[in-house]
């Protein structure tokens, strides 16, 4: 019985192995964004053969499995300046052409744009991300290409395309591989079951112990929230109130009991997001009503303050740079402004680690969640340059292992799904690959 039942799962998997072979894709005689659409549904990263020399097939490949490795629908092309790549449609052209949702990046001659379905990234990230690449002058291929793409990883929503496979950046069909994992699966299923279950259950610990850091920390800001409430010492019915401040009151409760809510289900690391989320409109609603107790000018909705959130809403940008880091443009409060401006150190939030208190970026990468909830996806990348937080961000292991976040708007497709050309086209307006990074026109329709 057991002899028939190998030789029939054998048969099977070469059954398989023939059906792919017939199925794989011969040489296409397809020309300008066809051809990129075509590659681009069999792998990551396509490079027209009049742009090899801006990037090698080394680095190429590199980039292409730097993509595979982290399951997202990053889609990256290098293309020459050329009639057939009009540099206003280039993008949306590949992006209805290939017609999977995802993130495209398309490297043409010297110049970089990218675009995105609303489902896989905002159109505010994506234009940050194009803009950071685009700043400081002019990169090679390879150095720019990867600039992006590490930082599009830890951002972009959905899953690798099923037609990708799971060959790295070869498109071939791997047909001994499928006969030797089916012998391997038959002979040894039971131990590789055990070492797929051992890494789910260090997986498991790891978010557990993650989440328990995460507990403590976001503890303390709901605390503080609260803290806040009583101290405003605002009564509905008291002298003056209006339905204006009753609202912004209520906004206020109503944040403070969705985080306690949203905290206490909390399983997994990413999940944090949602509770500083709460959190940072809670505090935005009691600035709102403060102001209009006190009959001043309602304030714009900003960033908290990025070295400390408890510190509410910031008041002004201030330029600032961490030990050693390069100098970048961050939200702060009033307070932490006057100190910036006076040559004293802000007043970072810091959290315990195995060597004491440290500054939440430079505290490991289960605060990434946290940061991500009062920052929002986009503006990160900018903010933790430079930063332990920032670099752990930038991997693809990162945004496997503590999940990148999804987002909404995607017509009901999700990152990797084919969608054809049902995708809004504003967000694939182009026309931006030769702005030199100075300006929003370019970039997901900007």
């Amino acid at each position: 019985m057991r002899t028939r039942l190998i030789s029939v799962l054998l048969g099977l998997l070469l059954a398989l192995a023939a059906g792919a072979l017939a199925a794989a894709p011969s040489a296409s005689a397809a020309t300008g964004p066809a051809a990129v659409a075509e590659a681009l549904k069999e792998g990551p990263v396509y490079v027209d053969p009049r742009a090899e020399a801006q990037l090698s097939k080394d680095q190429a490949d590199a980039l292409a499995q730097k993509i595979k490795d982290a399951g997202k629908p990053v889609f990256v092309a290098v293309l020459p300046q050329a009639p057939e790549f009009p540099a206003d449609s280039v993008l949306r052209t590949v992006r209805t052409q290939t017609g999977i949702t995802g993130l495209y990046a398309i490297r043409l001659g010297d110049g970089f744009d990218a675009g995105a379905d609303r489902s896989v990234m905002p159109v505010n990230a994506v234009r940050n991300l194009t803009d950071a690449v685009k700043s400081g002058g002019p990169v090679d291929a390879s150095t720019q290409l990867n600039n992006f793409v590490d930082q599009a990883l830890t951002q972009a929503g959905g899953s690798a395309p099923a037609s990708w496979g799971v060959t790295g950046a070869d498109t071939g069909v791997p047909v001994a591989s499928l006969v030797g994992l089916g012998v391997v699966a038959l002979v040894g299923g039971g131990g590789a079951y055990a070492l797929v279950r051992g890494s789910r259950r260090k997986k498991e610990a790891a978010e557990r112990a993650a989440v328990e850091k995460l507990r403590v920390v976001v503890d303390e800001d709901i605390t503080a929230f609260g803290e806040e409430l009583d101290r405003l010492d605002f009564r509905p019915g008291e002298p003056g109130a209006d339905d204006a401040m009753r609202k912004d009151y209520g906004q206020a409760l109503d944040s403070y009991d969705r985080a306690k809510q949203l905290m206490g289900a909390v399983q997994h690391p990413e999940e944090v997001r949602g509770v500083t989320q709460a959190l940072e409109d809670g505090r935005f609603a009691l600035a709102v009503l403060a102001a209009r107790r006190e009959n001043r000018p309602l304030p714009e909705r900003r960033a908290p303050c990025f070295f400390d959130p408890r510190h509410g809403p910031s008041t002004q940008d201030a330029e600032w740079a961490p030990p050693g880091g390069a100098v970048r443009t961050v939200p702060v409060c009033a307070a932490d402004g006057v100190r910036l401006s006076e040559g004293q150190d802000p007043l970072v939030r810091t959290v315990a680690t195995d060597y004491g208190p440290r500054p939440y970026y430079d505290a490991g990468p289960a605060y990434g969640p946290w940061a991500g909830g009062y920052f929002g996806g986009g503006m990160l990348p900018g903010l933790l340059m430079g930063t332990m937080l920032g670099s752990m961000m930038s991997s693809p292991a990162y945004a496997s292992d503590w999940g990148a976040g999804g987002y909404g708007d995607g017509g009901g497709f999700e990152g990797g799904d084919v969608s054809g050309a049902d995708f809004d086209a504003s967000d694939f307006g182009g026309g931006g690959f030769f702005d030199g990074g100075g300006g929003f026109d370019g970039g997901g329709g900007f």
